[in-house]
């Protein structure tokens, strides 16, 4: 099998797009919904034209199969803004599908793994309480909410 090229964007994007993916893989499966959610918030964060986010999201489709641990990644986010901003977008890509129409949401196996990545993240609880009293308010819209995550991953990526 041939590897493909690596994605045209920066070790720490990689890094932030790694740990999102092996949130998505916590339950063993990569669900559409979770892959559209990411390639969509990545390829507008790391691409300005449109273009450009179309070929983006063709080369992080690659990159997304990838399954690597938790514990490999977390070290190298290097600032509690990359911590807080795994934290959203782990949650957010959880919390996109289930397997069947019966099963919640959220299911055993990715509230174990996000359990995990708090622990691996080690935020103030007064920051993990924030940050999931935002995800969960019921003021928010789904589109509201990928559209604040894409703004503060943006705001984020200028720095």
């Amino acid at each position: 099998m041939e590897v493909p090229p690596p994605p045209s964007i920066t070790p720490r994007q990689m890094n932030l797009l790694r740990v999102v993916t092996s949130m998505a893989w916590s339950d063993g499966e990569l669900a559409t919904e979770e892959v559209d959610v990411m390639l969509n918030q990545f390829s507008r964060l790391f691409a300005k034209q449109e273009q450009q986010q179309q070929q983006l999201q063709q080369e992080l489709r690659d990159y997304l199969m990838q399954n690597i641990p938790l514990d490999e990644l977390i070290p190298k986010l290097e600032t509690q803004a990359e911590r807080e901003l795994v934290l959203v977008l782990g949650y957010e890509v959880i919390n996109s599908s289930s397997r069947t129409p019966d099963e919640p949401k959220i299911n055993p196996e990715e509230a174990a793994a996000y359990q995990k990545l708090l622990q691996l993240l080690n935020l103030p609880p007064e920051v993990v309480q924030r940050l999931e009293s935002e995800m969960d308010s019921p003021s928010h819209s789904k589109t509201e909410l990928i559209e604040t995550i894409t703004r503060k991953l943006g705001e984020f990526i200028q720095k």
